[in-house]
């Protein structure tokens, strides 16, 4: 069963940093996606930054590029995956949740919603003014 467990969120002042992470189990495909979206209350989820396993590849949103660093390890089967959030801004305010996708196939730097299906409870990151 793929499990996701995302930690590090809390709350920071504008202009602060954090990390997240994923601890992703479940599955021993060698090629996946894994993303982060963030949903803030009211709004639809939004894909933030997404790597590929096999090649490393990653993709932003626009509104977190320059800002946001998404990284990935597999160390001994133990698969992580981390947000680095430097800069942050009132508007980063939202639920951080980490997304799988089983396949590397299809346009997965699309970030859409739909295709990431197994997903995480989240966690919360506050910025305030």
């Amino acid at each position: 069963e793929v499990s996701l467990v995302e930690s590090g969120g809390g709350s920071v002042e504008a202009g602060g940093s954090l990390r997240l992470s994923c601890v992703a189990s479940g599955f021993d495909w060698s090629r996946y996606v894994l993303a982060w979206f963030r949903q803030a209350p009211g709004k639809e989820p939004e894909g933030v930054a997404a790597i590929q396993s096999n090649t490393g590849r990653t993709v932003y949103a626009d509104s977190v590029k320059d800002r946001f660093v998404v990284s990935h390890t597999n160390v001994l089967g133990k698969k992580t995956m981390f947000l680095e959030m430097n800069n942050l801004k009132p508007e980063d305010t939202a639920v951080y949740v980490c997304r799988y996708r089983p396949t590397t196939t299809g346009p997965w730097w699309l970030l859409d919603n739909e295709d990431f299906y197994y997903r995480g409870q989240g966690t919360q990151v506050t910025v305030s003014s």
